[in-house]
């Protein structure tokens, strides 16, 4: 006998579907449950955001952009969505691929669905090394990777009344956001976790907010130009981390550019540093 300890997102007679504090997902079948009961409200935590390795932090955000298609290889998790944004179209490598040929594997997973072969690799871990010295090169026709922020949510601002959250993005949500080529492949993406808002204010400002266990991760802030310096990205991320919280998330996560200076200065005031950097590398 073992426990399973975590928020029971669905129960039918097949079983419970329980998502862990990490936002990793068990099935329990019903007939092997013997008991079950509430757990209490759990204790302030001592472990800060900072203390997840690169590793873990990257499956962890995996979880909050999930690709349309997943499959293991190995440790690594490839992944492939109709070509809507790198995070979702590409493998991420962490731990043991499995295989004595992992490139090879990468290259064919991604060629046979008509995209191009691309691995997400903490900046300067082994992998990393490996790739480059295998003739894998970056990018240069999208972003190259970005650097990963962490905060801890000891405490929720008020989130702003005239801020709307959706468990859906609108039509007008994804016109704002620049990166939509194919609508249905980009909500496939960012509709997928169980918990997760779409925040806008009127049609002039958005953002993406998403928990998977304890982590919350924030994403697509955008304002129209007409309408930025008035604070709309602020409060756009004020009322992200406040719902966050609400949903029983007490760290949190973003991806940023190095050289986003706006970004970078719209965050710090909530505690965001830099966690790693990742970078993006294809087959030269």
């Amino acid at each position: 006998m073992r426990d399973v300890v975590g928020r029971v997102l669905s129960a039918d007679p097949d079983g419970l579907r329980i998502e862990r504090r990490d936002g990793d997902l068990a099935f329990v079948p019903a007939g092997t449950v013997l008991a079950m009961r509430v757990v209490p409200d759990r204790p302030v935590r001592t472990r800060p955001a900072t203390a997840v390795s690169p590793e873990d932090l990257t499956r962890i955000t995996s979880r909050g952009w999930p690709a349309v298609e997943s499959a293991p290889l190995g440790d690594w998790e490839l992944r492939a969505s109709d070509g809507f944004t790198g995070r979702a179209n590409s493998a991420a490598v962490h731990g043991d691929s499995g295989v004595e040929d992992p490139f090879g594997a990468v290259i064919d997973f991604y060629t046979t669905r008509g995209l191009r072969p691309l691995v997400q690799l903490v900046e300067d871990s082994p992998w990393h090394r490996r790739f480059v010295a295998a003739g894998w090169t970056g990018v240069v026709d999208q972003p190259p990777g970005a650097i990963v922020q962490v905060a801890d949510l000891r405490s929720a601002p008020e989130p702003d009344p005239e801020a709307v959250v959706r468990d859906h993005a609108t039509d007008a949500w994804l016109a704002l956001y620049g990166r939509v080529r194919d609508p249905a492949a980009a909500r496939a993406v960012m509709e997928g976790p169980a918990t997760v808002g779409f925040v806008s204010i009127g049609d002039v400002a958005i953002g993406r907010v998403v928990v998977t266990g304890e982590w919350a991760g924030l994403a697509a802030v955008e304002v129209n130009p007409a309408h930025r310096r008035r604070g709309l990205a602020r409060r756009i991320v004020e009322t992200s981390l406040a719902w966050a919280v609400a949903h029983g998330a007490d760290k949190a996560y973003l991806q940023t550019m190095r050289d986003n200076a706006p970004a970078l200065a719209l965050y710090e005031p909530y505690g965001f540093t830099t966690h790693h950097a990742y970078r993006y590398l294809t087959p030269g």
